[in-house]
């Protein structure tokens, strides 16, 4: 009989008998990491923890890194993340390499094991916990939902093509909301992991007004050609008149004069777009030490074209003799104070 590494012997032990299950997901974490020869992206594992329940890979990336990643890791010493800068991409565990081809395809062999012995004494009813609701949502009425919301979330408007939906009770149940049609609406992930049961807002027809476009608007008509990022509810271009290099203006698609008429979704794509803006300027120019972020809101703030934009300016080291006070600049004399 072939001697096991110290590795081995210690993972066995942990998968066999101080696997602590509430869920399938840690074994079928290790088991991708194991095909992988100890290590495995966040989104192969979502894709695997996919395989054994049919929901959206995103909220698996979610469940990876906030959940089973955590309880792998820091609970028990199994895996340890790979982190590219802050963030993480994936999972690996200590030391596999000395691990034998042998040896990780019987640990991943004990994981599957461990996931069919679960769900044979738990079946379905264990997906029910990750629900937003406790009712069940049978496929015809779901269908009639995602049909009548156009297949798109009715929050943000996302095509379900691009993110999958899911059903919310507008009243939520724990408030006395029924199952009835009239109570269900159609909501992406991240927009229904944001409502959760927190309120009773009927979000349905709200996506079609994203689509409000203004003639003769110099930014309902921008030209595609302009446009350099963008998400589902807004855009971004360089700025004609630009301030510094690589000046950019945030848009959103809706045409919406004012920045305090956005709604939630839509300050969620400008804050979401800004930062990925952000992000490409500082990989053209590592020149660029710091940001000036604003908006003009009405007239007499300065506002002359009557969409809402954000400006994205990027500041550079002795751009100006002195840069002190930034935005306060908007009055000249202000700029500069002695505090007090």
């Amino acid at each position: 009989m072939a001697k096991h590494s110290e590795i081995y012997t210690d993972l066995a032990d942990f998968i066999q008998n101080r696997m602590q299950m509430q869920q399938i997901y840690q074994p079928v974490m290790l088991m991708e990491i194991l095909h992988g020869n100890g290590a495995a992206s966040v989104a192969d594992i979502a894709t695997a923890l996919l395989s054994f329940d049919t929901t959206q890979a995103e909220y698996y990336q979610h469940i990876t890194k906030n959940m089973v990643g955590k309880v792998l890791s820091k609970n028990n010493g199994i895996t340890q993340p790979v982190k590219e800068g802050r963030k993480i991409i994936g999972y690996q565990i200590p030391f596999s390499n000395e691990l034998s081809d042998a040896e990780m395809d019987d640990l991943a062999s004990m994981c599957v094991d461990k996931i069919e012995s679960f769900i044979s004494k738990y079946g379905d009813s264990k997906w029910a916990g990750k629900k937003k609701s406790t009712g069940y949502i049978s496929g015809s009425l779901r269908y009639e939902i995602f049909k009548r919301a156009k297949f798109r979330c009715e929050l943000c408007g996302i095509s379900a093509e691009d993110k999958a939906l899911e059903v919310d009770h507008i009243i939520p149940r724990n408030k006395g909301g029924t199952d009835d049609l009239s109570n269900l609406q159609a909501l992406c992930y991240s927009c229904n992991a944001s409502k959760r049961d927190r309120d009773d807002t009927d979000f349905r027809g709200m996506a079609e007004g994203y689509k409000h476009r203004e003639k003769n608007c110099l930014f309902c008509e921008i030209e595609e050609g302009r446009i350099f990022a963008s998400n589902e509810l807004c855009y971004a271009i360089w700025d004609g008149h630009e301030v510094t290099e690589h000046h950019a203006l945030i848009i959103p698609k809706r045409h919406v004069s004012e920045f305090f008429d956005l709604h939630q979704p839509e300050i969620n794509a400008v804050y979401s777009l800004l930062q990925q803006v952000r992000k490409e300027i500082e990989a053209k120019d590592n020149g660029v030490t710091g940001f000036n972020i604003g908006v003009n809101s009405g007239k007499d703030a300065g506002q002359t074209i009557f969409h809402c934009h954000i400006h994205l300016i990027p500041r550079r080291l002795g751009d100006m003799a002195d840069p002190r006070g930034g935005v306060r600049g908007v009055i000249p004399e202000k700029r500069i104070y002695q505090a007090k």
